[in-house]
């Protein structure tokens, strides 16, 4: 008797759940959406318009409607394609972006119900300011630089967007040339291109975004620079007073001498002027506009370490063609530039990475700013390492320029 009424009262609850389940998908299966299926949506009102660079913001009260599911904007880009945006009814702003011109342009905005409704459309009128391609096309600075040019632009609203340069072709044809070609969104563009032969070059460089506008094309043409390597067998120690003396069994001669690892490598000792910075000076052997100082860190342990310890972290270089002999920075000596080295990885002090080791490995280039005289003599000035001192530490080092 007792398993008769057990088992009957697992039979009953089967019998409860299997209902249950097959009530809760014929729930699911004809719920119908919220609302009258024809219930037209209350149109949108009272809209405001701020135009901005290239976009117009749409501000409006939201319909007290419960059968609302978004509220759409509609409008024609210069391409003539039509685009639309869409925000939930949440929210009571609409951006309409991908202008190109401060022309006055047509927006019909919806209210659209659960059951895909439009609402009768209302019609408002924006019109943008600049789009910021043009300040960007405005703002492009195109120099001539050592083996290549130097390209800059202002992007002050980080808009995504392309810098295109277009080059000619076998059949004379202009075409974008996508390793030229610079793709970002930051503030301050800059691209430098190297490699090119001392002829000139003529190039097209237009700014497009993300939308498909595009400016109107600038003509360039570029003559780099000649530039070629100094010839290390003319540089010489050429120590100043103040000059921090070589660790034991280094010496600055080692900087340029082709070899690699200890002791060949030049290293100051840290002993000399605590908590002031570390100066070397090297005569270059002719006098020559220097484009570029390039430098291989010294690596430290095993497996090795190079943005560690004495490895320059910050620093100064100078040079002079006629230096005074007292060993101060003084109107002799000009400033071709302050630099810093960067950890690719941004790992933690200790932990470089396979690529951090690659980029070091492959050497530093410090460019040279333009403006700098000719020079003969070059002095570097750690200000920090990284191991926080200024004592410093260099394996190997190149230099380029015009010695003509």
């Amino acid at each position: 008797m007792f398993r008769n009424n057990k088992l009957s009262q697992y039979m009953l609850l089967a019998f409860g759940l299997t209902c249950g389940l097959l009530a809760c998908n014929e729930e699911l299966e004809f719920r119908e959406p919220y609302g009258d299926n024809s219930a037209v949506p209350l149109k949108i009102n009272e809209i405001s318009v701020e135009n901005l660079p290239g976009k117009a913001l749409l501000t409006y009260t939201v319909p007290n409607d419960a059968n609302l599911l978004y509220v759409e904007a509609s409008y024609e880009l210069n391409s003539g394609k039509t685009r639309k945006v869409k925000s939930s009814y949440y929210d009571n702003k609409l951006l309409l972006e991908g202008f190109a011109d401060t022309l006055d342009h047509e927006v019909k905005v919806y209210a659209v119900s659960r059951n895909d409704i439009y609402s009768e459309a209302t019609t408002v009128n924006v019109k943008p300011k600049k789009a910021p391609i043009w300040e960007i096309y405005e703002s492009l600075k195109i120099n001539n630089a050592f083996g290549g040019y130097d390209l800059k632009a202002d992007n002050p609203l980080s808009e995504d967007i392309s810098i295109l340069v277009l080059k000619k072709n076998d059949f004379g044809e202009f075409e974008v040339d996508n390793q030229k070609s610079v793709f970002t969104s930051l503030p301050d563009i800059e691209s430098k291109i190297r490699g090119l032969d001392t002829v000139n070059y003529e190039f097209k460089i237009a700014v497009r975004d993300k939308w498909g506008n595009t400016t109107d094309t600038l003509n360039q043409t570029i003559l780099p620079l000649f530039e070629t390597e100094l010839d290390r067998s003319k540089f010489g120690a050429f120590d100043l007073p103040g000059d921090a003396p070589q660790l034991n069994s280094t010496r600055i001669e080692f900087l340029w001498d082709g070899r690699y690892g200890w002791p060949f490598t030049s290293f100051t000792k840290k002993a000399f002027g605590v908590g002031q910075p570390h100066i070397i000076t090297f005569d270059t052997g002719v006098e020559a506009k220097v484009s570029r100082i390039w430098m291989r860190p010294f690596p430290e342990l095993n497996p090795p370490q190079f943005y560690y310890l004495t490895t320059l972290k910050r620093f100064e270089i100078y040079g002079s063609a006629d230096p005074s002999l007292n060993g101060e920075l003084d109107d002799s000596w000009f400033l071709l530039g302050s630099y810093e080295i960067e950890k690719p990885s941004g790992s933690p002090y200790g932990q470089d990475t396979n690529e951090d080791r690659e980029v070091a490995r492959a050497g530093f280039n410090f460019e040279v700013d333009l403006d700098a005289p000719k020079v003969r003599y070059i002095r570097i000035r750690c200000l920090e390492n990284w191991a926080g001192g200024t004592n410093q530490s260099i394996a190997d080092l190149r230099a380029y320029g015009d010695p003509r």
